[in-house]
């Protein structure tokens, strides 16, 4: 996956038109794919990182890095989303790896904490996610916490 482009912003760095496209692959993702009616602009995209990922300048990748205290007491890595047409060229795996290691970079020796969707619990274990909570039902889409501890060696 090296021909991925990876950006990351502040919020307040978003263009028009990068705010469009990833607002716009999260809800393709998470309200008409997984078909679950929520308010995706929750008030923590101003206060977040965007990392983007881009090949031939189409977005098919990115995540938002939250800042400790934000939605956890520490650093997390949330709206992971990949395009539904680079799903089987490795995007997700590559865009985890990047979000790790800037989430690393801006946060050193901290532990990083998310909330997953129970079906990718082994897609994260991969990365030295382990669960720390009980399977919790949000937005009628069963998740776990899960917790990467610093200097975790990915399995993959």
């Amino acid at each position: 996956m090296n021909n991925i482009i990876w950006t990351l912003k502040a919020f307040s760095e978003l263009n028009p038109f990068e705010l469009y496209q990833l607002l716009r692959l999260r809800s393709e993702v998470f309200v008409v794919e997984q078909n679950c009616v929520f308010l995706d602009m929750d008030d923590l995209d101003a206060k977040s990182l965007h990392l983007q990922g881009r090949i031939d300048g189409a977005l098919i990748a990115y995540v938002r890095i939250l800042p400790p205290g934000l939605a956890y007491e520490e650093p997390s890595i949330g709206r992971v989303v990949t395009s539904p047409g680079s799903r089987k060229i490795g995007a997700g795996k590559a865009l985890m790896k990047k979000a790790i290691q800037e989430t690393e970079s801006i946060y050193p020796n901290k532990p990083i904490k998310i909330g997953a969707q129970l079906y990718l619990k082994k897609f994260y274990e991969e990365f030295g996610f382990e669960k720390c909570s009980e399977m919790y039902l949000e937005d009628g889409i069963e998740h776990i916490k899960m917790l990467r501890q610093p200097h975790t060696i990915s399995k993959k």
